[in-house]
């Protein structure tokens, strides 16, 4: 299957409000609509893991991240300029005011975590699903985040609707993001280095 096919079809089922797992610029995430409740339900009950935790989005461009935050601090572009300049591990940036999303997604204070993705295929997906997409690791709750496909518990790989192909075969260490929380009034907190 081809990159492109890859992506129609994974396009094709988070339209429908379906669940895929695919390959990120951190580690292998399960992703849905991040508009869509019902979708993001099931996330939750594929990992097992209380809906109190929020999950984190990606998107693949700086337009994109401002249809679901309501003010994007000054702070927050400033880092999110050095991060693409750069050659550091991709960041989420945990950010008030979340718009547009699916209720149960954000944090019960109002935050979102987003990430813009530099990765090919995963920012070639997000732009063509025009939305943002739901990115938590393809883990059960608590257990390791899976660095590679071949590391994903075979329930979760049943539990999608369907499977991106792109990367499968890669055997290389990759690791969650790191996330910083950016506060409206310009308070920063690293949360996870």
């Amino acid at each position: 299957m081809t990159r492109e096919e890859d992506i129609r079809k994974a396009v094709e089922v988070l339209r429908k409000g379906g669940v895929i797992l695919y390959p990120t610029d951190t580690v292998w995430g399960i992703g849905c609509d991040a508009t869509n409740a019902e979708a993001v339900k099931r996330v939750y009950e594929i990992k097992q893991r209380d809906d109190s935790k929020a999950l984190i989005c990606l998107v693949d461009s700086d337009a994109r991240l401002q249809r679901y935050v309501r003010n994007v601090p000054e702070v927050a572009w400033q880092l999110i300029d050095s991060l693409k300049e750069s050659d550091c591990r991709p960041t989420t940036l945990i950010l008030d005011g979340a718009i547009n999303l699916a209720p149960n997604l954000i944090a019960d204070d109002g935050s979102i975590g987003m990430r813009i993705t530099q990765e090919p295929f995963s920012k070639e997906l997000c732009y063509r699903f025009q939305k943002a997409l739901v990115s938590t690791s393809a883990n059960i709750s608590g257990e390791p985040a899976a660095q590679n496909y071949c590391d994903i518990d075979p329930r979760i790989v049943e539990a999608v609707d369907y499977v991106c192909w792109s990367r499968r075969q890669e055997h290389k260490p990759h690791q969650p993001s790191s996330i910083i929380r950016l506060r409206e009034n310009g308070e920063v907190a690293v949360i996870r280095k």
